[in-house]
């Protein structure tokens, strides 16, 4: 027999969960959130937040050796440790859960498995809901390395949590959380290795970006590794080394494991309403159904493990309990690794798109070569932007960027895919002067005039600008 009834039942109170939670309240519905752990989950509390917290004061000093007339400031990590403290309340989410009591919400810090349709028990307490949000999140991929475990190691985890800087570290993975931890680590003064198994940092993303990104590091200062793999670990006095398959070793005082994430699935209930996941996750509908009753948002999903795709699978999810008739649209999700210069990305890579059957165009431009920002914002001007267009439908499919401020400009891609916006209006929007977004005209123009013109406007489109008077 259930202890309580409530609209709906949220497991998990990562990013993706508390928008869940406050949809659901802003709708009217009675609401519970069961979280084993941190309320805020991995993202604020050892990822996202904390780690882009850490990794500004280095951008700044990178950033100061490139512009003119600037002294290069000191990096303090005892100060940025505490303010990286205080920006995940010390992992202390006590304040959390008094915002929600105060709102209305039932929060049980306990663990939470479903106990059959409509049932979610939490340390022998039973929940009865008409709506039960999974919302279960993600945890590191520890590969089957010998030797890994008896050696020691760290997670995102404890690289975010870190009391001092390590003399040395080895990394193993080279995407966006190796690359990013790398590039802090060596700016704070640490000794760096990144050891990846791909032939390039970045794999999934377009080529050039691998490339660019690995020269970026090695220019601070990393030892990047391509085209190896781990294949035992030891430990030597406070060293730890790490054989690699090409007869080589990386040694470290600290070694860092960075090899993805996989969904949080093990455990949960899943199996008593039906719901069978895959290595990639919970399957999912449109509307984030996994089953009568049962919705999946986040990185349970395995759609994409970022924090944004979560809230935005959570505000999908939640219209859907309400009655709402909405459908996710996945295209144009942005993708940005937050080093310095920044990785930015969305939408689909040229190789994804002839996979899919797309006439691909593509276009690349070293920005400044082509536009004039990157010269006010640095003496030593940097910046390589690319876009992927389907030549038949006259629209963007993907772009990309490396190169200051990358992660606020993409956005105009990211609207342009998801709308669809012709190529030709793309092309012929006025952009601020001097800013980076002048790239996508830049970029635009290089490609055959058959997909980007001729320019055909309505008849309303030549107003005179505001002010003018002829």
């Amino acid at each position: 027999m259930a202890d309580e009834r409530f609209d709906a039942v949220v497991l998990g109170g990562g990013p993706a969960g508390e928008v869940a939670v406050n949809t659901l309240l802003k709708a009217g519905r009675r609401v519970a959130l069961v979280e084993q752990e941190v309320i805020g989950g991995e993202c604020t509390n050892w990822a996202c937040i904390p780690t882009k917290t850490l990794l500004r004061p280095p951008e700044l000093k990178g950033q100061s050796t490139r512009a003119a007339g600037v002294s290069t400031p000191m990096l303090d990590f005892g100060r940025l440790s505490a303010y990286r403290d205080y920006m995940v309340s010390n992992h202390d989410d006590s304040g959390r859960i008094r915002r929600y009591e105060g709102r209305g919400v039932t929060v049980v810090k306990e663990r939470g498995t479903i106990a059959g349709p409509g049932l979610v028990e939490a340390n022998g307490r039973v929940l009865e809901t008409d709506a039960i949000v999974v919302a279960t999140g993600s945890e590191p991929v520890i590969p089957p390395i010998p030797g890994l475990a008896a050696a020691g190691y760290w997670t995102n985890r404890e690289a975010t949590d870190l009391t001092e800087i390590p003399e040395s570290v080895v990394v193993i993975g080279g995407g966006a959380v190796g690359i990013e931890l790398a590039q802090f680590l060596v700016r704070f003064g640490s000794r760096v290795t990144v050891v990846e198994g791909s032939e390039r940092l970045a794999a999934r993303e377009e080529p050039a970006i691998g490339d660019l990104v690995a020269a970026i590091l090695r220019d601070d200062g990393v030892d990047v590794r391509l085209g190896v793999r781990a294949a035992a670990v030891a430990r030597d006095g406070g060293e730890r080394i790490v054989a690699l398959d090409d007869g080589s070793e990386a040694r470290g005082a600290v070694l860092i494991v960075a090899a993805g994430r996989r969904p949080r699935t093990d455990g949960i209930g899943l199996e008593t309403v039906a719901v069978e996941p895959t290595s990639r996750g919970i399957e999912v509908d449109e509307r984030c159904r996994a089953a009568e009753g049962v919705w999946a948002i986040g990185d349970v999903t395995g759609v994409a493990m970022f924090t944004h795709v979560g809230k935005y699978q959570a505000r999908i999810a939640v219209a859907d309990i309400i009655g709402e008739n909405v459908q996710a649209d996945y295209r144009a999700i942005p993708r940005v690794t937050f080093t310095n210069p920044e990785v930015a990305a969305v939408g689909l890579t040229e190789a994804d798109a002839r996979a899919a059957g797309i006439e691909v165009e593509t276009a690349t431009i070293e920005l400044p070569t082509t536009i004039a920002r990157p010269y006010t914002f640095e003496e030593q001007p940097s910046g390589t932007f690319g876009v992927v267009a389907d030549a038949r439908r006259r629209v963007l499919v993907g772009a990309w960027a490396v190169a200051p401020l990358a992660s606020e400009w993409i956005h105009t891609a990211v609207l342009a895919i998801r709308a669809e916006v012709p190529l030709w209006v793309l092309r012929d929007t006025i952009a601020q002067f001097p800013s980076f977004s002048e790239a996508f005209g830049a970029a635009l123009r290089t490609l055959p005039d058959a997909i980007g013109a001729p320019f055909e406007h309505p008849a309303h489109a030549r107003m005179a600008p505001p002010g003018n008077a002829g």
